[in-house]
C-alpha cells in the first residue's frame, strides 16, 4: 500500500509540476513496473523514498516502554501452565485509560531580571494566565493533577490559573520542568545561542522530565485523566516533538504563545494525539504575545 501511494503521488507530482513529455511518461512507467531501482527525471523518485521508507519515519508502539510485554519476565512457551499465567500477566498490566495532559506556558514575564526571583509576570502576563484559567474551568473537565515548575513565572501562571479551578486538584512541583535547552536546534538560531554545555547540562534533565510525566496511563489507573502541567516553551515544544516520535532537533521551528494551551492525548495502545498547540485563540488578540 505504502509504495502504490509513493507511485500515485508521483505521477500527480509530474503532471501537476508541469514536468515534460520525457518526465511525465519515465514516472507513469515506474507505476506499472516492479522495479524500484528506476531512475525517475531529476532525482525526484530517489528523494521521495528516502522520505517515505526512512526507518525513522515508522511508529515504535513501545516508545515509553510500558506496553504489557515489556512490563512481564517471558517464560518458557514450551510449558502450558506456565503459558497460562503469563498470558494472564500480560492482560494485567495492559493500560486502559487515556491521558489528557495539557501543557501550559507561562504568561508574558520580566525579560530583564537578572535573577528568577526578578522574572516575575507582567501585568499582561497575569492577565494571560487569567484568561487560561476561565478557560480551562469552562472546558469543565475533571481535572485530576496540576504539576508546575519551580520558576518563579510558572508558579506565578499557575497560581493564577488555579483560582478558576477546583481548589482540590492535587499540586505538585518540579524542577525537571524549568526552563532551559534540550537539544541543540536544527536549523540553529542566530538570536538564541546557549553554550554548548547548556545543551549537555539541561538536554538530560528535559529528557528525564519527559520520560517522567509523558507516557501511556499504568494499569492500575482505572479512568482517563486529565492533568496540566505549567512550564516553559522550550519544554513544551520539545515535549510534542519526542511524543508524536518526529525530529526533536526541529523543536525550535515551533512556536508557542503565552500562558497558551498544548494537549497531547497518550492512549491505551501508546498511540498519541495532539489534540492543539499553542491554543491562544480565547484571548482577545491584544493579549496575545509570544
Amino acid at each position: 500500500m505504502a509504495k502504490y501511494f509513493n507511485r500515485h503521488f508521483l505521477k500527480t507530482l509530474a503532471l501537476s509540476t508541469g514536468v515534460g513529455a520525457v518526465s511525465g511518461y519515465a514516472v507513469y512507467s515506474f507505476l506499472g513496473s516492479n522495479d524500484t531501482e528506476v531512475l525517475v527525471q531529476n532525482g525526484i523518485e530517489q528523494r521521495y523514498y528516502k522520505i517515505f521508507e526512512n526507518k525513522e519515519t515508522k511508529w515504535d508502539s513501545n516508545w515509553d516502554k510500558r506496553q504489557s510485554k515489556s512490563l512481564v519476565k517471558p517464560v518458557d512457551s514450551n510449558k502450558s501452565d506456565l503459558q497460562d499465567k503469563y498470558d494472564k500477566k500480560i492482560e494485567s498490566q495492559k493500560s486502559r485509560a487515556a491521558r489528557h495532559i495539557f501543557l501550559i506556558r507561562h504568561g508574558q514575564y520580566n525579560l530583564s531580571g537578572e535573577t528568577d526571583g526578578d522574572r516575575k509576570l507582567t501585568e499582561l502576563g497575569r492577565k494571560q494566565a487569567l484568561f487560561t484559567g476561565e478557560r480551562l474551568s469552562v472546558l469543565n473537565f475533571p481535572w485530576t493533577t496540576i504539576t508546575q515548575s519551580t520558576l518563579t513565572r510558572a508558579m506565578e501562571t499557575c497560581s493564577i490559573i488555579q483560582t478558576q479551578l477546583p481548589a482540590n486538584i492535587p499540586l505538585t512541583s518540579s524542577d525537571l520542568l524549568t526552563e532551559g535547552a534540550p537539544i541543540q536546534p536544527d536549523p540553529p538560531n542566530k538570536h538564541w545561542k546557549p553554550e554548548l554545555y547548556q545543551f549537555f547540562r539541561d538536554g538530560a534533565r528535559i529528557e528525564a522530565a519527559f520520560r517522567k510525566y509523558i507516557h501511556r496511563a499504568p494499569p492500575e489507573q482505572k479512568e482517563d485523566s486529565y492533568e496540566l502541567i505549567v512550564c516553559h516553551a522550550n519544554v513544551i515544544r520539545y515535549f510534542v516533538m519526542r511524543a508524536l516520535q518526529l525530529n526533536p532537533e526541529a523543536w525550535l521551528r515551533l512556536s508557542l504563545d503565552h500562558a497558551s494551551i498544548t494537549w497531547l492525548c497518550i492512549y491505551p495502545n501508546g498511540r498519541v494525539s495532539l489534540r492543539c498547540y499553542s491554543n491562544s485563540g480565547y484571548m482577545p488578540p491584544e493579549a496575545i504575545s509570544r
